[in-house]
Parts: C-alpha cells; structure tokens; sequence
C-alpha cells in the first residue's frame, strides 16, 4: 500500500460535464411592419446567450438565427415581443416533387417558396414515377422494353 492510500480522499473532482447545445440554425416566420419591430425583434434574440447571428428579411417576414440555441426558446423570445411567431414552414419550390398541390401552394409564401407539406413529396413506391422512367432516355434498359 501507498502513502496516498491510507488518506481520506477530501480532494474529489466534480466529473460533471456541461452539455453544449448544437450549433444549429433557426428559421423564424414573423411579420415586422417597420424599422421599430426590426430592431425589437433583433434586439430580443441576439441578446440570448448562445447566438452568434442574426439576420432579419422584413420583405419575408423571416429570422434567421444561428449559434447554439434551442428553437423552442429562440421561438418563445421572439413571440415575448408581442409578435405573431411561427416557425418558417416553406421550403424553395424546386426542393419538392408537387410544389402546385393545393396544400403546399400558399399565396402569403415569399417568391420561390412553398409550404413544406407531405402530399407535396413523391410516394416511394409511386408508379407513375416508375412508369415514367420506363421509356426516359436515362434509362438503358428502354429499347428492351419496346
């Protein structure tokens, strides 16, 4: 046995690891009407801790906040300035399979943009994509088919 072993052990070292939030960028759909709800809305979020920008398109009624923040509270900070705050629910138009489907086309969307909806993507196992690829000048196999 050693010196060290008959000691009592008052010295002990906390093993407690904080546990960082991810690097992660938030999209935040909420309409600003003038400079006054800009800077408010600017002022709110990069105030938090853990951001590292922000970038706000009044035209889109969009933020953009990244850093190590979670949504949910970047979310509840943006609504605590008397706001109407959503998350951004669009996607660009060439992204999706069916961007004309009737829940995906939204009129209020910023041009180029549609509603990130499911009916807008293809089925897996859809078979008219199957069948179009049938006889497509892609396909290596469609003079065999005719």
């Amino acid at each position: 046995m050693g010196f060290l072993d008959h000691l009592p052990n008052f010295c002990t070292v906390s093993s407690k690891k904080s546990k960082r939030k991810p690097m992660q960028t938030v999209e935040i759909k909420v309409k600003m009407d003038c400079d006054g709800c800009e800077r408010r809305v600017r002022h709110a979020v990069s105030s938090m801790k853990g951001v590292r920008s922000v970038e706000v398109n009044r035209k889109q009624s969009r933020v953009t906040v990244a850093g190590y923040v979670e949504p949910n509270k970047v979310l509840k900070k943006v609504q605590g300035t008397g706001k109407k705050a959503e998350f951004w629910p669009y996607v660009p138009y060439n992204l999706v399979a069916y961007p004309y489907a009737t829940q995906a086309y939204d009129k209020k969307a910023p041009a180029g943009y549609v509603k990130n909806v499911v009916q807008a993507n293809p089925a897996p196992n859809a078979t008219d994509e199957n069948l179009m690829t049938l006889f497509s000048d892609e396909n290596p196999n469609a003079c065999s088919i005719m």
